[in-house]
Protein backbone atom coordinates (compact mmCIF):
# COMPACT_ATOMS: atom_id res chain seq x y z
CA UNK A 1 0.00 0.00 0.00
CA UNK A 2 0.82 3.63 -1.16
CA UNK A 3 1.40 6.60 1.47
CA UNK A 4 -2.16 8.04 1.73
CA UNK A 5 -2.79 11.99 3.24
CA UNK A 6 -6.19 12.62 4.00
CA UNK A 7 -6.74 16.44 4.72
CA UNK A 8 -9.53 17.02 7.62
CA UNK A 9 -10.20 20.99 7.10
CA UNK A 10 -13.34 21.15 9.72
CA UNK A 11 -14.28 19.97 13.36
CA UNK A 12 -14.77 16.54 14.08
CA UNK A 13 -16.16 17.30 17.82
CA UNK A 14 -17.71 19.73 19.70
CA UNK A 15 -17.59 19.06 22.87
CA UNK A 16 -14.75 20.19 24.87
CA UNK A 17 -11.73 18.33 26.10
CA UNK A 18 -10.10 18.94 29.32
CA UNK A 19 -7.77 21.59 27.71
CA UNK A 20 -11.07 23.80 26.80
CA UNK A 21 -10.41 22.69 23.26
CA UNK A 22 -13.10 20.99 20.94
CA UNK A 23 -12.39 17.23 21.53
CA UNK A 24 -11.22 14.97 18.31
CA UNK A 25 -10.41 12.22 20.72
CA UNK A 26 -13.42 9.82 19.24
CA UNK A 27 -12.49 10.17 15.56
CA UNK A 28 -8.71 9.76 15.99
CA UNK A 29 -9.20 6.57 17.90
CA UNK A 30 -11.60 5.57 15.14
CA UNK A 31 -8.86 6.05 12.19
CA UNK A 32 -6.38 4.13 14.76
CA UNK A 33 -8.78 1.46 15.59
CA UNK A 34 -9.10 0.85 11.22
CA UNK A 35 -5.50 1.06 10.61
CA UNK A 36 -4.69 4.47 10.16
CA UNK A 37 -2.78 7.49 11.68
CA UNK A 38 -3.82 10.74 13.01
CA UNK A 39 -1.87 13.73 12.80
CA UNK A 40 -2.82 17.29 14.76
CA UNK A 41 -1.59 19.87 12.11
CA UNK A 42 -0.14 19.85 8.12
CA UNK A 43 2.94 18.35 8.56
CA UNK A 44 2.92 15.97 5.84
CA UNK A 45 6.32 14.66 6.39
CA UNK A 46 5.24 12.93 8.97
CA UNK A 47 3.50 10.19 6.83
CA UNK A 48 5.93 7.96 7.01
CA UNK A 49 4.61 4.73 7.00
CA UNK A 50 2.74 3.21 4.15
CA UNK A 51 -1.36 3.49 4.53
CA UNK A 52 -3.68 5.99 5.09
CA UNK A 53 -2.52 9.30 7.45
CA UNK A 54 -5.19 12.11 8.50
CA UNK A 55 -3.89 15.07 9.15
CA UNK A 56 -6.48 17.28 11.23
CA UNK A 57 -6.21 21.15 10.84
CA UNK A 58 -9.96 22.55 11.48
CA UNK A 59 -8.38 25.95 11.91
CA UNK A 60 -8.02 26.29 7.94
CA UNK A 61 -10.94 29.07 6.53
CA UNK A 62 -9.82 31.58 3.83
CA UNK A 63 -9.24 30.19 0.36
CA UNK A 64 -5.80 31.38 0.28
CA UNK A 65 -5.39 29.20 3.62
CA UNK A 66 -6.75 26.14 1.58
CA UNK A 67 -4.90 26.95 -1.46
CA UNK A 68 -1.61 27.17 0.50
CA UNK A 69 -2.15 24.00 2.05
CA UNK A 70 -3.73 21.56 -0.56
CA UNK A 71 -3.14 23.77 -3.51
CA UNK A 72 -0.63 21.56 -5.17
CA UNK A 73 -1.84 18.18 -4.41
CA UNK A 74 -0.10 17.93 -1.05
CA UNK A 75 -2.88 15.67 0.09
CA UNK A 76 -4.80 13.00 -1.55
CA UNK A 77 -8.44 13.46 -0.42
CA UNK A 78 -10.06 15.83 2.02
CA UNK A 79 -13.08 15.65 4.39
CA UNK A 80 -14.87 18.84 5.23
CA UNK A 81 -17.87 19.87 6.16
CA UNK A 82 -18.65 23.57 6.47
CA UNK A 83 -15.57 24.78 4.66
CA UNK A 84 -15.41 26.04 1.32
CA UNK A 85 -13.05 24.11 -0.72
CA UNK A 86 -11.88 25.46 -3.84
CA UNK A 87 -11.53 25.03 -7.40
CA UNK A 88 -7.58 25.26 -7.20
CA UNK A 89 -7.25 21.97 -4.40
CA UNK A 90 -6.68 19.03 -6.25
CA UNK A 91 -7.24 15.79 -4.82
CA UNK A 92 -6.75 13.02 -6.48
CA UNK A 93 -8.57 10.19 -3.83
CA UNK A 94 -11.52 12.29 -3.78
CA UNK A 95 -13.44 13.87 -0.70
CA UNK A 96 -16.31 14.32 1.61
CA UNK A 97 -18.78 16.87 2.49
CA UNK A 98 -19.99 15.68 6.23
CA UNK A 99 -23.35 16.64 5.49
CA UNK A 100 -25.90 16.68 2.74
CA UNK A 101 -25.14 19.68 0.60
CA UNK A 102 -22.06 19.81 -1.38
CA UNK A 103 -22.02 23.39 -2.25
CA UNK A 104 -18.97 24.50 -0.71
CA UNK A 105 -16.62 20.92 -2.15
CA UNK A 106 -15.50 23.40 -5.40
CA UNK A 107 -12.20 21.18 -6.07
CA UNK A 108 -11.61 20.38 -9.74
CA UNK A 109 -10.46 17.05 -8.97
CA UNK A 110 -14.31 15.67 -9.04
CA UNK A 111 -15.66 18.33 -11.10
CA UNK A 112 -17.08 20.91 -8.19
CA UNK A 113 -19.82 20.64 -6.05
CA UNK A 114 -22.35 18.31 -8.61
CA UNK A 115 -19.55 16.04 -8.67
CA UNK A 116 -19.31 15.84 -12.94
CA UNK A 117 -17.00 15.23 -15.02
CA UNK A 118 -13.64 15.01 -12.81
CA UNK A 119 -11.32 12.17 -12.05
CA UNK A 120 -12.12 11.49 -8.12
CA UNK A 121 -15.16 10.78 -6.51
CA UNK A 122 -17.72 13.23 -4.04
CA UNK A 123 -18.76 11.87 -1.89
CA UNK A 124 -21.22 12.92 1.22
CA UNK A 125 -22.52 11.87 4.98
CA UNK A 126 -26.73 12.58 4.21
CA UNK A 127 -29.13 11.50 7.74
CA UNK A 128 -26.59 11.63 10.52
CA UNK A 129 -28.16 14.88 11.27
CA UNK A 130 -31.43 15.12 10.05
CA UNK A 131 -32.68 14.60 13.26
CA UNK A 132 -31.13 17.17 15.32
CA UNK A 133 -31.79 19.64 12.13
CA UNK A 134 -35.48 19.20 12.26
CA UNK A 135 -35.74 19.27 16.25
CA UNK A 136 -34.07 22.95 15.62
CA UNK A 137 -36.18 24.09 12.66
CA UNK A 138 -38.90 23.51 14.88
CA UNK A 139 -38.05 24.94 17.85
CA UNK A 140 -37.68 28.07 15.72
CA UNK A 141 -41.19 27.96 14.91
CA UNK A 142 -42.16 27.69 18.43
CA UNK A 143 -40.20 30.34 19.47
CA UNK A 144 -43.09 32.41 17.69
CA UNK A 145 -45.94 30.45 17.61
CA UNK A 146 -48.10 30.24 19.61
CA UNK A 147 -46.60 33.80 20.12
CA UNK A 148 -47.26 34.43 23.68
CA UNK A 149 -44.83 36.66 25.04
CA UNK A 150 -43.44 34.64 27.59
CA UNK A 151 -40.34 37.38 28.38
CA UNK A 152 -42.69 40.60 28.66
CA UNK A 153 -45.14 38.14 30.67
CA UNK A 154 -42.50 37.08 32.92
CA UNK A 155 -41.10 40.36 33.43
CA UNK A 156 -44.49 41.49 34.59
CA UNK A 157 -44.72 38.90 37.07
CA UNK A 158 -41.56 39.60 38.99
CA UNK A 159 -42.70 43.04 38.85
CA UNK A 160 -46.03 42.61 40.67
CA UNK A 161 -47.67 43.76 37.43
CA UNK A 162 -49.66 40.53 35.88
CA UNK A 163 -53.45 39.93 37.54
CA UNK A 164 -54.15 36.60 36.09
CA UNK A 165 -58.20 37.47 36.72
CA UNK A 166 -57.60 40.85 34.75
CA UNK A 167 -54.97 40.59 31.93
CA UNK A 168 -54.53 37.19 30.23
CA UNK A 169 -57.91 38.30 27.97
CA UNK A 170 -54.62 41.17 26.62
CA UNK A 171 -52.53 37.99 25.06
CA UNK A 172 -54.59 35.59 23.07
CA UNK A 173 -52.73 33.26 21.36
CA UNK A 174 -53.92 30.50 18.73
CA UNK A 175 -51.98 26.35 19.14
CA UNK A 176 -50.18 24.92 16.68
CA UNK A 177 -52.94 22.38 16.04
CA UNK A 178 -54.92 22.91 13.19
CA UNK A 179 -52.68 24.90 11.51
CA UNK A 180 -50.84 23.86 8.27
CA UNK A 181 -47.20 23.60 7.72
CA UNK A 182 -45.98 23.26 4.00
CA UNK A 183 -42.40 21.39 4.10
CA UNK A 184 -40.58 21.69 0.69
CA UNK A 185 -38.74 18.21 0.16
CA UNK A 186 -39.34 14.87 1.66
CA UNK A 187 -35.45 13.72 2.67
CA UNK A 188 -34.40 12.70 5.26
CA UNK A 189 -34.61 16.29 7.44
CA UNK A 190 -37.85 16.85 5.52
CA UNK A 191 -39.81 13.79 6.89
CA UNK A 192 -38.55 14.51 10.34
CA UNK A 193 -40.26 17.64 10.65
CA UNK A 194 -42.62 16.33 9.23
CA UNK A 195 -43.26 13.78 11.77
CA UNK A 196 -42.87 16.57 14.62
CA UNK A 197 -45.83 18.74 12.73
CA UNK A 198 -47.60 16.05 13.01
CA UNK A 199 -47.47 14.98 16.80
CA UNK A 200 -48.29 18.53 17.20
CA UNK A 201 -51.67 18.03 15.60
CA UNK A 202 -50.80 20.73 12.50
CA UNK A 203 -51.78 19.83 8.37
CA UNK A 204 -48.75 18.99 6.84
CA UNK A 205 -48.72 19.42 3.29
CA UNK A 206 -45.64 18.39 1.56
CA UNK A 207 -44.18 18.97 -2.10
CA UNK A 208 -41.57 16.44 -3.32
CA UNK A 209 -40.73 14.22 -6.39
CA UNK A 210 -43.66 12.03 -7.78
CA UNK A 211 -42.51 8.99 -5.83
CA UNK A 212 -42.42 10.21 -3.06
CA UNK A 213 -46.03 10.33 -3.02
CA UNK A 214 -47.27 7.18 -2.05
CA UNK A 215 -45.26 7.20 0.80
CA UNK A 216 -46.13 10.87 1.35
CA UNK A 217 -49.74 9.94 1.72
CA UNK A 218 -48.86 6.44 3.18
CA UNK A 219 -47.99 8.52 6.46
CA UNK A 220 -50.79 10.88 6.93
CA UNK A 221 -49.52 13.53 4.73
CA UNK A 222 -51.43 15.87 2.09
CA UNK A 223 -49.25 15.57 -1.33
CA UNK A 224 -48.87 18.33 -3.04
CA UNK A 225 -47.99 18.48 -6.52
CA UNK A 226 -46.22 22.33 -6.50
CA UNK A 227 -44.50 24.24 -4.19
CA UNK A 228 -47.30 27.07 -4.65
CA UNK A 229 -49.97 24.24 -4.34
CA UNK A 230 -47.86 22.71 -0.58
CA UNK A 231 -47.55 26.66 0.29
CA UNK A 232 -51.42 27.56 -0.49
CA UNK A 233 -53.15 28.49 2.90
CA UNK A 234 -50.54 27.21 5.05
CA UNK A 235 -49.16 29.14 8.32
CA UNK A 236 -45.67 27.42 7.86
CA UNK A 237 -43.37 27.05 5.34
CA UNK A 238 -40.08 25.11 5.75
CA UNK A 239 -37.30 24.18 3.08
CA UNK A 240 -35.42 21.21 2.47
CA UNK A 241 -34.96 20.82 -1.08
CA UNK A 242 -31.26 21.71 -1.26
CA UNK A 243 -29.51 23.90 -3.57
CA UNK A 244 -29.65 21.34 -6.70
CA UNK A 245 -27.30 21.24 -9.42
CA UNK A 246 -24.89 23.74 -10.09
CA UNK A 247 -24.77 25.21 -13.82
CA UNK A 248 -21.54 25.23 -15.27
CA UNK A 249 -22.76 28.87 -17.69
CA UNK A 250 -24.69 30.95 -15.41
CA UNK A 251 -22.67 29.51 -12.05
CA UNK A 252 -26.34 29.30 -9.85
CA UNK A 253 -27.81 26.88 -8.65
CA UNK A 254 -30.79 24.91 -9.94
CA UNK A 255 -32.78 26.06 -6.39
CA UNK A 256 -31.14 29.32 -6.13
CA UNK A 257 -34.07 31.58 -5.01
CA UNK A 258 -36.47 29.16 -5.60
CA UNK A 259 -38.41 30.13 -2.87
CA UNK A 260 -39.39 33.89 -4.41
CA UNK A 261 -42.56 35.85 -4.18
CA UNK A 262 -44.80 33.41 -5.87
CA UNK A 263 -44.84 31.11 -3.19
CA UNK A 264 -44.25 33.37 -0.52
CA UNK A 265 -47.89 35.09 -1.83
CA UNK A 266 -50.03 31.82 -1.56
CA UNK A 267 -48.86 31.36 2.33
CA UNK A 268 -51.69 32.93 4.87
CA UNK A 269 -50.66 36.34 5.97
CA UNK A 270 -48.51 36.73 9.18
CA UNK A 271 -46.81 33.35 8.30
CA UNK A 272 -43.48 31.66 9.19
CA UNK A 273 -40.74 30.91 7.10
CA UNK A 274 -37.99 28.36 8.39
CA UNK A 275 -35.11 28.22 5.80
CA UNK A 276 -32.71 25.33 7.72
CA UNK A 277 -31.89 24.02 4.63
CA UNK A 278 -29.19 26.89 2.44
CA UNK A 279 -29.54 30.50 2.63
CA UNK A 280 -29.59 30.74 -1.33
CA UNK A 281 -32.68 29.10 -1.83
CA UNK A 282 -34.67 32.07 -0.55
CA UNK A 283 -34.60 35.06 -2.61
CA UNK A 284 -33.58 37.20 -0.01
CA UNK A 285 -35.25 40.19 -1.91
CA UNK A 286 -38.88 38.92 -2.48
CA UNK A 287 -38.44 37.93 1.48
CA UNK A 288 -37.58 41.77 2.49
CA UNK A 289 -41.17 42.58 0.46
CA UNK A 290 -43.06 40.07 2.15
CA UNK A 291 -42.04 41.44 5.77
CA UNK A 292 -42.71 44.54 4.65
CA UNK A 293 -46.53 44.00 4.15
CA UNK A 294 -46.94 41.63 6.58
CA UNK A 295 -47.06 38.33 4.76
CA UNK A 296 -44.28 37.07 6.39
CA UNK A 297 -44.41 37.60 10.19
CA UNK A 298 -40.97 35.92 11.24
CA UNK A 299 -38.44 34.35 9.58
CA UNK A 300 -35.72 31.72 10.41
CA UNK A 301 -32.85 31.45 8.47
CA UNK A 302 -30.12 28.55 9.58
CA UNK A 303 -26.94 29.53 6.63
CA UNK A 304 -23.13 29.87 6.41
CA UNK A 305 -21.47 33.04 7.00
CA UNK A 306 -17.81 33.88 6.94
CA UNK A 307 -16.10 37.07 7.42
CA UNK A 308 -13.59 38.36 4.88
CA UNK A 309 -9.88 39.85 5.77
CA UNK A 310 -11.28 43.58 5.55
CA UNK A 311 -14.19 42.62 8.05
CA UNK A 312 -16.95 42.13 5.96
CA UNK A 313 -19.20 39.18 5.52
CA UNK A 314 -19.45 36.75 2.98
CA UNK A 315 -22.12 33.25 2.51
CA UNK A 316 -25.09 33.32 1.80
CA UNK A 317 -26.50 34.39 5.05
CA UNK A 318 -24.57 37.69 4.44
CA UNK A 319 -27.99 39.10 2.17
CA UNK A 320 -29.93 38.28 5.48
CA UNK A 321 -28.09 40.23 7.96
CA UNK A 322 -29.38 43.89 6.84
CA UNK A 323 -33.65 42.84 7.25
CA UNK A 324 -32.96 42.72 10.92
CA UNK A 325 -32.45 46.29 11.21
CA UNK A 326 -35.50 46.26 9.28
CA UNK A 327 -37.34 44.12 10.91
CA UNK A 328 -36.47 44.07 14.75
CA UNK A 329 -37.68 40.91 16.53
CA UNK A 330 -38.67 39.35 13.41
CA UNK A 331 -35.66 37.21 12.29
CA UNK A 332 -33.72 34.71 13.58
CA UNK A 333 -30.46 34.38 11.78
CA UNK A 334 -28.48 31.17 13.14
CA UNK A 335 -24.51 30.54 10.85
CA UNK A 336 -25.55 27.20 10.04
CA UNK A 337 -25.56 25.70 13.53
CA UNK A 338 -28.89 23.76 13.85
CA UNK A 339 -27.07 19.88 13.29
CA UNK A 340 -23.26 21.29 13.12
CA UNK A 341 -23.07 21.97 16.88
CA UNK A 342 -24.54 18.66 18.64
CA UNK A 343 -21.07 16.91 19.21
CA UNK A 344 -22.78 13.08 18.70
CA UNK A 345 -24.27 14.27 15.34
CA UNK A 346 -20.75 15.61 14.12
CA UNK A 347 -18.75 12.70 15.49
CA UNK A 348 -21.07 10.50 14.00
CA UNK A 349 -20.80 12.15 10.45
CA UNK A 350 -16.77 12.54 10.36
CA UNK A 351 -17.00 8.92 11.42
CA UNK A 352 -18.88 7.70 8.77
CA UNK A 353 -16.94 10.29 6.28
CA UNK A 354 -13.74 8.55 7.55
CA UNK A 355 -15.14 5.06 6.21
CA UNK A 356 -16.14 6.14 3.07
CA UNK A 357 -12.19 7.14 2.48
CA UNK A 358 -11.35 4.20 3.42
CA UNK A 359 -13.19 2.47 1.15
CA UNK A 360 -12.73 4.99 -1.42
CA UNK A 361 -8.83 4.56 -1.34
CA UNK A 362 -8.41 0.66 0.03
CA UNK A 363 -11.26 -1.29 -2.01
CA UNK A 364 -12.19 1.33 -4.42
CA UNK A 365 -15.83 1.80 -3.42
CA UNK A 366 -17.50 4.58 -3.28
CA UNK A 367 -21.13 5.17 -1.16
CA UNK A 368 -23.08 8.54 -0.97
CA UNK A 369 -21.53 9.19 -4.61
CA UNK A 370 -22.11 13.01 -5.64
CA UNK A 371 -22.42 12.53 -9.22
CA UNK A 372 -20.46 11.08 -12.04
CA UNK A 373 -18.32 7.75 -11.02
CA UNK A 374 -15.25 8.21 -12.12
CA UNK A 375 -12.98 4.98 -13.94
CA UNK A 376 -11.68 2.34 -11.64
CA UNK A 377 -14.41 2.35 -8.78
CA UNK A 378 -17.41 0.20 -7.92
CA UNK A 379 -20.98 2.05 -6.90
CA UNK A 380 -21.57 1.17 -3.27
CA UNK A 381 -24.56 2.78 -3.35
CA UNK A 382 -26.69 4.80 -0.41
CA UNK A 383 -25.25 4.62 3.34
CA UNK A 384 -27.33 6.89 5.26
CA UNK A 385 -26.12 7.46 9.29
CA UNK A 386 -28.45 7.85 12.05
Amino acid sequence: MNIYKILICDHVGLAFDKNGKPDASAVAAHIVARGGSFHSGIHVADAKTTGLHFFYAPELSTEAELITAAGAGKFDAIISAATFIPAACSFSQGGVRIGTGTGNMLSHSWGGPNGIGGSAPLMNTPGFNARATAQMAFKALLRVRPDLPVATLHHRVIAGIFDTGKHLADFPTAKLEGQTIAILGFGNIGRELALLAKAFGMRVKIYAREHHRTRIETEGFVYAASAVEAASKADVLSIHIGLGALNAQTKRFSNQEFIGQGILAALNPNAVLLNYDRGECVDVEALDAAMATGQIAHAAIDADIFINADGSLRGPMAPYVPLNKKYPNRLELLPHAAADTDHPSRVAGAIQAIDQIFEAIINRRVFNLKGDLPAGYSNGGPKLGV
